[in-house]
């Protein structure tokens, strides 16, 4: 089975081209990608934990290629020590227990009146254009300050960098239309940053950034506009992707929803499992320093390597019945979220906003059934959810 993260056929399922590469050749050389794909979940942490052997250095221009709206500039996700550890002890000053839950109040009043615009329409409405697209990117606008009038306009840029990463071919007029897009992104953001610096600032992340740069403690200019493009991304898509993937899992599942909605006290561990059956981000890119192995597979320096998250959540090893969605499960040692110094900073507050969520969205609609649309899947081999789900209220 030749597997190739850019064919439709493995967008739409990769789940059995997964089980055949843990089976047959848990080390497998990629062709488009030039790398090699590491499909077990002991050999995905390996590689993911060991830094030092296998670099986080090329992920950002791997996935944006020319559309990387900042060129050599320093992205948290590809980082490595000691630069990174001076990123992320930054950052993470807005990701704290407290900071996340501060944000509970105003998650569940962005909820609540998305659900009330849902439930007015009566009818068929589209779950990720009304509801999961809004809540985490109303959520992470809030926090950078971002004017509520510019919120289309960054789901569009967030689009975009998505469609960077999908592997149909690109026209020329589209390339020049991401190119375009990319440039806009990275000038609000530019003009953003430079009107806090010239004002006493605020409250918002980016202002905090910026405070951060003028104290000399670790971040550059260049560096600021990185964050909050990285913020930006990862704030909203990988969040998108996990509502969109519980409730359509669910739907399609009638016996577990039964079970979530008999105790919605199950839907924390509920969506603990959801991360590891759907995982919303699948897998990221790596590059090995030194000549090494992996799994008894020798490489050499310089050869790239794709950590296949999803897979390693489904790796029978680790996992009984691995393809059952099973609500029960609570699986808390997951690769959803990364391993290691590069485990995703952002998860709590993932977690809170999924749970919200679907705690509201179980409440308030009893019966919904999904329609009879066939299911498109987001063009891109590092993310995973639906383009869009259209949903039926009875």
């Amino acid at each position: 089975m030749e597997f190739n993260p850019f064919a439709p056929a493995v967008q739409q399922n990769p789940y059995p081209y997964f089980a055949h590469l843990r089976k047959h050749s848990p080390v497998y050389w990629v062709e488009p990608l030039q790398s090699w794909a590491v499909s077990r979940y002991e050999d995905v942490a390996y590689v993911a934990k060991n830094t030092q052997i296998f670099s986080s250095a090329p992920i950002i221009p791997a996935i944006l290629g020319d559309q990387n709206p900042v060129p050599e500039v320093s992205w948290l996700i590809s980082a490595d020590p000691p630069e990174h550890t001076h990123l992320r002890k930054l950052v993470s000053k807005a990701f704290t227990p407290r900071m996340v839950g501060a944000l509970e109040p105003r998650i569940k009043e962005i909820v609540a009146q998305l659900l009330d615009r849902i439930e007015e329409q009566a009818g068929e409405f589209d779950l990720v254009q009304d509801f999961s697209t809004p809540v985490p990117l109303m959520v992470i606008a809030e926090m950078l300050g971002v004017e509520p009038d510019r919120y289309r306009e960054f789901k569009q840029w967030s689009d975009d960098m998505i469609r960077a990463t999908g592997g149909a071919e690109v026209s020329p007029a589209e390339r020049e239309r991401l190119r375009g897009s990319m440039d806009d992104l990275r000038r609000y953001f530019e003009q953003t940053i430079e009107e806090r610096r010239r004002s006493s600032g605020g409250e918002d992340l980016i202002s905090a950034l910026v405070r951060a740069e003028e104290e000399r403690e670790a971040l550059t200019a260049r560096e600021v506009l990185a964050m909050c493009l990285l913020l930006l991304l990862g704030g909203n898509e990988t969040t998108t992707n996990l509502i969109g993937n519980t409730v359509m899992t669910l739907l399609s599942h009638p016996d577990e929803l039964a079970k979530v909605r008999g105790d919605l006290a199950i839907v924390p561990q509920m969506i603990e499992e959801m991360l590891r059956y759907e995982a919303p981000a699948q897998a990221l890119l790596r590059v090995a320093t030194t000549d090494t192995e992996i799994a008894g597979k020798a490489i050499r320096a310089g050869s790239g390597i794709m950590i296949l998250y999803g897979s390693a959540n489904r790796d029978e090893r680790r996992f009984p019945n691995p393809d059952t969605f099973d609500v029960m499960r609570n699986p808390r040692d997951h690769l959803a979220f990364g391993f290691g110094i590069h485990h995703c900073i952002g998860a709590p507050l993932a977690r809170l906003e999924a749970r919200i969520a679907m705690d509201g969205f179980l409440r308030r609609f009893p019966r919904v059934q999904l329609s009879n649309q066939p299911r498109e899947w987001i063009d891109s081999f590092v993310m995973r959810g639906p383009k869009s789900l259209l949903l039926q209220l009875s």
